[in-house]
């Protein structure tokens, strides 16, 4: 069964909703293709119903059939806080998100993350410079470098770290697949930080995945001038974090 689900998951692109259907109608599956595919794809992978898929994914919203993966898995059962923002980062927010992220891998908290631009790179960066743990989530395949100039932190999270994805090889980014690959941030972390974010981003759809986990989420508060994302859901009840501690105390 974990070979059809590979087989669906490579076939579809990734598609949830298209795999589901494939499974749900029992869709006829050549064996010959299907051998052929997997072995023309040669990711690792842990699927729905692998022993060790991780358990903080299994009751949420759509949880991934297969998770393609380089790097240690077991870190996805370690304790992770996520830390996101926005692409276009301030001084200000590389600061804090370098100061809290590096208390954070002090405390024995894995890191992670999109890998997009800016905050994200920025956290998976400190991570592994302080050498703590992290985790990259992609919303493509795990053979396409996206953007382009994260691919050499992409391979050192490979060799460090852990970097995951839904999609499988070949699947190119597409701005569809990256608000679903949020739920999967969200889902991984144990509490969600957000460093720094305008008030309509894809941060804060990966905010509202958590809480729809029941997920605590954790703010830095911003400039009063700027169009903080941070100040507006600090005012609608998220923890305002000053240091590590605000968030570890809490969860």
């Amino acid at each position: 069964m974990e070979k059809i689900l590979v087989y669906f998951a490579i076939k579809y692109e990734g598609d949830w909703d298209r795999i589901y259907k494939a499974i749900n109608m029992k869709e006829k599956v050549d064996s010959d293709e299907m051998d052929s595919m997997l072995e023309n794809h040669n990711e690792k992978y842990i699927t729905l119903i692998s022993d060790n898929y991780p358990s903080k994914l299994k009751n949420i919203y759509k949880p991934p059939f297969v998770l393609f993966y380089r790097g240690d898995e077991s870190l996805l059962e370690e304790m992770s806080i996520a830390v996101i923002g926005s692409r276009e980062n301030s001084e200000y927010g590389e600061k804090v998100t370098k100061d809290l992220t590096a208390q954070l891998v002090d405390k024995k908290c894995s890191i992670i993350s999109g890998l997009a631009q800016g905050i994200d790179a920025i956290a998976h960066k400190t991570a592994l410079e302080k050498n703590g743990k992290t985790i990259a989530v992609l919303g493509n395949g795990l053979d396409v470098f996206y953007p382009n100039c994260n691919k050499e932190l992409q391979k050192e999270i490979e060799l460090k770290g852990l970097v995951i994805s839904e999609y499988p090889n070949k699947v190119q980014p597409n701005k569809e697949n990256f608000p679903i690959r949020n739920r999967i941030v969200a889902g991984l972390s144990s509490g969600v930080l957000v460093t720094e974010a305008k008030k309509k981003s894809g941060t804060m759809i990966t905010v509202a995945r958590a809480l729809e986990m029941g997920k605590e989420v954790f703010c830095v508060p911003n400039n009063l001038y700027d169009e903080s994302g941070c100040n507006t859901l600090i005012k609608e009840g998220a923890k305002l974090v000053e240091n590590a501690n605000d968030i570890l105390n809490e969860l």
